[in-house]
């Protein structure tokens, strides 16, 4: 008995692992946080949150190491705000840490020079659940909400449906139960 209730527990979790990693309850913020990443469709989202008036500024994480053919990838970034219609709302955050937890620290000192504190983050699909508990746990004095990306080529909620797909539901799965045993603890 107690077996056929562990498996029908495990079956209705592993149906279902996909959409619980997923948040996207965007609220209307003072400044919307594009966390590092992927770079099409995380700024493209966050202008289209702006121009709906979910925030007044957005604030894009770029890693400030990255190099891609010659150029940083914060030269690329301030070439990509400067051709923006919003570009005058567009604001780049250089960042060091390679994780998400690092990533909350450096994001806390470009957000300590913008007004107000609610913060809109915009990342991808998957990663949201475990995005918004780390900014939420790690950046005292702010409120947190979190807006969708969705990449189809990456993530879908019915994640045994593609080969890429499972693998990103298994990887964030690991990472958020590493965050919420042990990370967040120290």
């Amino acid at each position: 008995m107690f077996a056929v209730v562990l498996a029908t527990m495990l079956v209705a979790f592993a149906a279902n692992a996909g959409r619980l990693l997923v948040v996207d309850a965007p609220q209307p913020s003072d400044v919307i946080l594009v966390l590092a990443g992927e770079t099409d469709r995380r700024p493209t989202r966050a202008l289209q949150l702006l121009d709906q008036g979910y925030g007044r500024r957005v604030v894009i994480d770029v890693p400030a190491a990255a190099r891609i053919y010659g150029l940083t990838q914060v030269q690329l970034a301030e070439k990509y705000i400067q051709g923006l219609p919003q570009a005058a709302s567009v604001r780049i955050c250089p960042i060091e840490g390679l994780s998400t937890r690092d990533e909350s620290h450096d994001a806390e000192k470009c957000l300590a020079g913008e007004e107000g504190s609610r913060i809109l983050i915009v990342t991808a699909e998957f990663h949201t659940r475990r995005a918004l508990s780390i900014f939420r746990h790690e950046v005292r004095g702010k409120s947190f909400s979190v807006a969708v990306v969705r990449d189809e080529t990456q993530f879908g909620t019915r994640w045994w449906t593609h080969r890429q797909w499972a693998k990103t539901c298994v990887d964030e799965w690991l990472r958020l139960l590493w965050w919420t045993a042990v990370e967040r603890w120290h």
